[in-house]
């Protein structure tokens, strides 16, 4: 089963608790070109549906970041959560080499 999932790059100097208030969870894109990443974010509800079907290292996502015009096979390399609501601050994504 492979899972889509529509990102955006994060603004500059944008702070991640205003983003999550916002209703946006910060994102990391690592390996889809060389060691370079890119910071994302991703819609909250989109993040939730991801993670009811995704298991980390498990699942490919099919990642697509319009802006940046880049579409590729990725593993949920990591996800973050508070450690009092269980709220989810932060996840990454490792792009699977094609």
């Amino acid at each position: 089963m492979t899972l889509t999932v529509e990102s955006k790059k994060r603004p500059e100097g944008t702070k991640a608790n205003a983003l999550r208030r916002s209703g946006l969870i910060p994102a990391n894109l690592y390996g889809h070109n060389g060691a370079e990443s890119i910071s994302l974010v991703v819609e909250a509800k989109t993040v939730e549906r991801l993670l009811k079907h995704a298991a980390v290292n498990k699942t490919e996502v099919e990642l697509s970041i319009p802006e940046i015009e880049w579409t590729g096979k990725t593993v949920l390399r990591e996800v973050q959560s508070h450690p009092a609501k269980g709220t989810t601050y932060h996840i990454s994504f490792f792009a699977a080499k094609s």
